[in-house]
């Protein structure tokens, strides 16, 4: 970013100012990692202010980025102060506000998909139904990156809640949570995915998940 965000911009960045480049391009480099062509088609879960879109989608063609982000307030941020109106409108995404994780609102299908920092919040249904989405839309190699906070058994922190937990488009208070990697990967089976642990530096505490189909 080219200035320093006020307080009350900070709310739209979707994490420490200081990481926001960091994790941005991260989410690019992984992204490369698992294949990623000009050609390919990205779905963003839970794009923000496009921290990470904002490296994305200069690569790919034009139409092939979307973006789902419930948070209006948030996007309108990340595309009036974080992304080149240019590389907007010569690259095209696509955006959708639905806070019900459906893909097929897109009617595309797609080769990758990206959460990163939303696993950190979302409860287990709403896991479920981001995974029910990739069985659904996804192209048959098509892969899921998704980052997030392990549980530790012998602390007993696996979130069993409902709803989600953090700043949204309905709350204003800050949160995360932690989900066992034991459960991701029963969820995972159930849809004919499979799940791996990534090898890649851990950003901001969050490591990465691959899912594919099995």
């Amino acid at each position: 970013m080219s200035e320093s965000p006020s307080p009350q911009e900070q709310q739209f960045l979707g994490g420490p100012p200081e990481v926001f480049d960091t994790v941005g391009r991260e989410q690019l480099a992984a992204l490369l990692d698992f294949g990623l062509r000009p050609e390919s088609t990205v779905l963003d879960i839970g794009c923000g202010c496009l921290r990470g879109g904002r490296w994305i989608i200069p690569l790919l063609d034009s139409g092939h980025y979307c973006g789902i982000e419930p948070n209006r307030e948030m996007l309108a941020y990340g595309l009036a102060h974080v992304i080149d109106p240019e590389v907007i409108r010569i690259r095209r995404p696509r955006f959708d506000h639905n806070d019900r994780f459906d893909f097929t609102v897109f009617n595309t299908p797609f080769t990758h998909f990206i959460a990163r920092s939303v696993w950190t919040h979302a409860d287990k249904s709403q896991i479920a139904a981001m995974l029910d989405g990739v069985a659904k839309t996804g192209v048959p190699d098509a892969v899921l990156l998704a980052s997030y906070r392990p549980a530790h058994w012998y602390r007993n922190d696996d979130y069993t809640g409902v709803g989600w937990v953090g700043r949204s488009h309905e709350s204003d208070q800050s949160g995360m949570i932690r989900h066992s990697y034991t459960w991701i990967a029963r969820a995972c089976r159930e849809r004919g995915l499979a799940v791996s642990r990534v090898n890649r530096p851990v950003v901001n505490g969050q490591p990465w998940l691959a899912i594919r189909r099995a």
